[in-house]
């Protein structure tokens, strides 16, 4: 339990484990991939860059989440199609992990390209709708979605207790 006026841990965050996971995690997009390891406090540790095409090897552990991110945008990328990557027991030698790019709406993928070849100080010169410049201005950003997927956990959490409290009046009443 946290002490008064410290913060409590974060949701997603590494688990104590001794449970290897052998991994290959497989790059399948033309961009540059930076994997962070989400460690015990949830705070997230870059490793090694992974080069478009390509893989990396790595010993990781069960309950130890994962994201990948473009090493030059911070853009998020998916991970076997989902956001995060948490390895599993497995006894069937290495894990292959597919990152690659999401499927994003037609907005999103425009402030991308608007990101890559419009000046940050530009972008309010441009004749585009004010919460477009507000959008364009606040760019991903890894801290921001880790801190929304721990908030979806949370809620997912508080919403498996109150359906098992409600089944539980049911039974009682």
């Amino acid at each position: 339990m946290p002490q008064e006026g410290e913060q409590p841990l974060p949701l997603v965050r590494s688990l104590n484990s001794e449970i290897r996971v052998n991994v290959v995690f497989c790059n399948r997009t033309s961009r540059v991939v930076r994997p962070l390891w989400i460690d015990y406090r949830g705070e997230p540790r870059p490793y090694e860059d992974i080069q478009p095409g390509s893989g990396r090897r790595m010993v990781t552990y069960v309950g130890h989440p994962w994201i990948f991110r473009d090493a030059e945008t911070d853009e998020p990328f998916k991970v076997n199609c989902k956001e995060l990557f948490v390895p599993k027991p497995s006894d069937e030698g290495d894990v292959h992990v597919n990152i690659t790019l999401p499927v994003d709406s037609l907005k999103d993928r425009a402030l991308y390209v608007v990101r890559r070849l419009v000046q940050p100080e530009d972008y309010r010169r441009l004749e585009i709708a004010r919460c477009l410049h507000e959008e364009l201005e606040n760019p991903p950003n890894h801290l921001r979605d880790l801190q929304r997927i721990n908030q979806r956990v949370e809620q997912h959490l508080l919403e498996s207790i109150q359906k098992r409290e409600g089944a539980e009046s049911q039974e009682t009443g």
